[in-house]
């Protein structure tokens, strides 16, 4: 008798412990209130085209570039990326753009350097909002998808496991999540991989802000 009793113990702490190693786990989350978290770095910081305000994080979309060899777009945030050793990650924000010069663009993106990334983000393509997934390796550039959509505020999500990494969207208001695309993250010389939020090719006319908001760092559970 006592040893069902024990048996059947186990067998509970069992499917316990296998059901709390099934759920995502959150490595990180910044809702930017009122300041950003310990913990981001600054690229070519231009302090007076940012802020946090009560909706999240806003930056305004500055002329300059990421795309290519021109590596001069000012305000690229950064923070250390977990480990896709250890699992499958997920990374997540909610972006509003509404972008009207050509390839004005706020992304999030699996960074290494400037000419190493995996970006995602609401971007205008001759006259469309479009989703837009892009893998850029020593400066050699790929669009891996191209979406036009008429919302411009989203969720977007990157997930990385192992050498390969998918883009996901979900437009504000819909609970199911798109496919963006899919490929093999880029191989830069270091290999130390970090998060990042940035905007750029903005006009030099008009002063155009991008917000960020519910920033998330997932572990995934199996």
């Amino acid at each position: 008798m006592n040893m069902k009793l024990r048996l059947g113990s186990f067998c509970g702490i069992t499917l316990m412990l296998t059901s709390v190693m099934g759920e995502d786990a959150v490595l990180f989350k910044d809702d930017f209130a009122g300041k950003l978290a310990d913990g981001w770095t600054w690229v070519r910081e231009e302090k007076t085209a940012w802020r946090v305000t009560d909706k999240g994080l806003e930056m305004r979309v500055l002329p300059g570039n990421l795309w290519g060899r021109a590596n001069n777009a000012k305000n690229v945030l950064l923070r250390p990326a977990p480990d896709v050793a250890r699992g499958e990650v997920e990374v997540s924000v909610s972006v509003t753009n509404r972008p009207t010069h050509q390839y004005e663009q706020a992304n999030l993106a699996w960074y290494y350097d400037d000419s190493h990334m995996v970006k995602l983000g609401l971007e205008l393509v001759n006259k469309e909002v479009c989703i837009v997934m892009g893998r850029e390796e020593a400066d050699k550039t790929r669009t891996l998808a191209k979406i036009p959509i008429t919302a411009t505020s989203v969720r977007l999500r990157l997930l990385v496991a192992g050498s390969q990494i998918r883009g996901q969207y979900r437009p504000a208001g819909a609970n199911k999540w798109l496919d963006a695309g899919a490929g093999e993250l880029p191989a830069p010389p270091d290999g130390k991989a970090k998060l990042s939020l940035h905007c750029y090719q903005g006009p030099t006319d008009a002063e155009h802000w991008a917000r960020f908001s519910e920033f998330r760092v997932l572990r995934i559970g199996r």
